[in-house]
């Protein structure tokens, strides 16, 4: 199977969703995440929001290619798997990554059975990422490359041919390049620049 180098993500929050089921309400979030860290921001954020709710349940994934995918899912107090999981396969259905999707919920006095919930929390989900603009994003390589001033026409040729993105650079008497290349361009750049006299390039993300 061919790996991919594309991978959809959400660049900012999700509004507030709002999904009702007898009296309990399902308030739903989509964030842009990548860390365990802008996690807890947002859990803790949303605890303040909402401090009289009874479960603030989630699900996150991150990691831009299937094999980096690194997720979690969590009931917070409801019964096992009927909102966490339900939340993350609604992130499976997007085919998102680097999100976290929480549903808060303010129990309102019936209980609706784990059917009811896993109904519910799947819907506060999908209703979530309906309100997101979901983009596609693809995963990038960065190189650096270095070498003395006089060379620099060799460089920029390539860059200029190759229509290469460069993230940072340093033009002095020893200059150092960095660029962006698609994953599926990666080793076909790597090798342009590693075949150049006096040319060094090196893989930043060893």
């Amino acid at each position: 199977m061919e790996t991919t180098d594309l991978y959809k993500t959400i660049t900012k929050p999700s509004p507030e969703v709002l999904f009702k089921d007898r009296n309990s309400k399902f308030f739903g979030y989509a964030f842009p995440v990548t860390s365990e860290e802008e996690v807890k921001q947002h859990l803790e954020d949303l605890k303040k929001q909402h401090h009289q709710a009874r479960h603030w349940c989630y699900a996150y994934q991150f990691g831009k290619q299937e094999q980096d995918h690194v997720f979690r899912a969590n009931d917070d107090g409801e019964p096992n798997n009927s909102a966490g999981m339900p939340i993350y396969g609604q992130i499976q259905s997007f085919g998102a990554t680097n999100i976290l999707i929480v549903v808060v919920r303010y129990f309102g006095g019936t209980k609706l059975g784990v059917g009811g919930l896993i109904n519910a929390y799947k819907t506060g989900a999908q209703m979530s990422l309906e309100a997101s603009k979901i983009v596609t994003r693809t995963v990038n390589i960065e190189y650096l490359i270095y070498f003395d001033y006089k060379n620099m026409n060799k460089v920029m040729r390539v860059i200029k041919e190759r229509n290469l993105n460069i993230t940072n650079q340093k033009l002095e008497l020893s200059c150092e390049i960095t660029i962006s290349v698609r994953l599926k361009d990666a080793s076909s750049i790597f090798e342009i620049f590693d075949s150049l006299y006096e040319i060094n390039i090196k893989d930043l993300n060893d």
